[in-house]
């Protein structure tokens, strides 16, 4: 593993990457955390996924949590904020000259789910495939119900032990967690746990019918946030996944 730094907007992208070994050009994963995350919570997955011969880069996204070191606030960060960090991380590892860039997926967790969901639509045809662990496409819908109209908005929100800011919401009423699933035609695999309380299954359950090639896999007990038995069976069902260009699912 190392760590490289991706500038764009005036900001910058820290990311664990981790390389296979062996020569050649390997598929790629980009790995996006979740909610106030940060690219250590997934070494484990980057780690197995790098000695089944797949690159993985893990990302942090600028402002997505209080580990961050980039100095952009939580209080600018956005999910579209977040969008243009992850689609920087896609430009840069598309042209390492060890990457296969016809094989590059998209792994979201959480926050990072919808966010691939968001970029995965929008640049298409770089992207092979997506996985999404329990993606929160409840965002806009419960942000607000809590902010029906945008003048109810405080300048700062203090929401688990991170303080966002008014633009987070403010960028929600025209988000519509369906669209961006409509607009992407490639493979999809999405691993939900049936007791989530943070995300319910039902938007899982809901997404796989507007994707036109998607398969959820429900975790049985498992909630938002896997036990070391759901993330070992979600790292290989994600490598199976890559491996067989979404035919393994």
């Amino acid at each position: 593993m190392e760590k490289i730094i991706i500038p764009h907007h005036g900001r910058r992208v820290d990311c664990m990457l981790y390389r296979p070994e062996g020569g050649g050009r390997h598929p790629m994963v980009i790995i996006s955390h979740g909610y106030n995350g940060h690219a250590s919570d997934h070494a484990y997955l980057g780690e197995y996924l790098a000695a089944e011969g797949i690159g993985a880069v893990a990302l942090n996204f600028c402002g997505g949590g209080n580990r961050d070191k980039s100095g952009f606030s939580t209080t600018e960060m956005t999910l579209f904020t977040e969008k243009q960090d992850l689609l920087a991380v896609l430009d840069e590892v598309r042209f390492l000259n060890w990457v296969d860039r016809d094989r590059i997926y998209l792994f979201g967790s959480s926050q990072g789910g919808m966010v691939s969901a968001m970029a995965a639509k929008e640049r298409r045809d770089q992207i092979r495939g997506m996985i999404l662990k329990y993606p929160a496409f409840c965002i806009a819908h419960d942000w607000i119900k809590q902010f029906p109209h945008a003048e109810d908005i405080p300048e700062e929100i203090p929401f688990w032990d991170m303080t966002l800011g008014r633009a987070y919401v403010e960028t929600l009423y025209d988000l519509k967690w369906e669209e961006q699933a409509e607009g992407f035609d490639r493979p999809v695999l999405i691993v939900h746990g049936t007791d989530d309380e943070v995300v319910p299954l039902s938007y899982s359950e809901q997404a796989v019918k507007r994707y036109p090639d998607a398969v959820l896999r429900a975790f049985a007990g498992e909630g938002h946030g896997f036990t070391q038995e759901g993330d070992r069976r979600m790292a290989e069902m994600t490598a199976a996944f890559v491996s067989t260009d979404g035919a393994d699912r």
